[in-house]
């Protein structure tokens, strides 16, 4: 699957200078939300994702997404999946599950998001889930930022990833793009400011 080609044809391959969810900044940014407004590719993406998942045997009762770049990702993919799809959320930026969602002792989930950076928001919902007696067995996104290793496309692990590194993160594909700590980011540097277009800023 040429996931680039289906970010471009969509809009969602934007170049500028953004910022980031986790704080750095790049020139690149994937909109995810322009790719998944057409539930018919929604439906495509998701269902390569899982069929991926699935050739891994990896076995799990639910999936769950951090908010709220992540839930339409996740919901897809518990549809293909067929299987029970909750959401985590940030209520005063503490990551908490609300909504009359509940995790059974034991349940074995897989957390989705739609682009993985360094996973920390991914880590942060993986935790809650822990935290109520849940069992977090893999990590799945559309796209990967090039700092996680991708178990189905062997791409390396770099440093400063948040994801741990015993479980496996499933993904459509690898965008290995420049991002900068915010001090050292030569956009800055040029007088250009950052952006963010995504779901934290607008």
């Amino acid at each position: 699957m040429d996931l680039e080609r289906i970010y471009r044809e969509c809009g969602a391959f934007l170049r500028g200078h953004f910022l980031l969810s986790s704080g750095k900044h790049s020139g690149f940014y994937l909109q995810s939300a322009k790719v998944l407004e057409s539930p018919a590719l929604a439906q495509k993406l998701c269902d390569e994702l899982a069929a991926i998942i699935h050739s891994h045997g990896v076995e799990f009762d639910a999936i769950c997404s951090p908010a709220l770049g992540g839930i339409l990702a996740g919901y897809e993919l518990a549809r293909a999946c067929k299987k029970r799809f909750i959401f985590t959320e940030r209520v005063d930026a503490a990551m908490t599950l609300r909504r009359g969602f509940e995790v059974v002792k034991g349940e074995k989930f897989i957390v989705c998001e739609d682009i993985i950076t360094t996973g920390g928001s991914a880590l942060e919902c993986a935790r809650i889930l822990q935290g109520l007696g849940g069992e977090v067995v893999a990590f799945a996104a559309l796209a990967n930022r090039g700092f996680c290793g991708v178990s189905n496309l062997k791409t390396p692990r770099k440093e400063n990833v948040a994801l741990p590194e015993n479980l496996p993160l499933f993904a459509l594909g690898n965008f290995d793009f420049e991002i900068y700590e915010s001090a050292l980011c030569p956009l800055c540097k040029e007088g250009s400011r950052a952006v963010k277009p995504g779901s934290r800023g607008n």
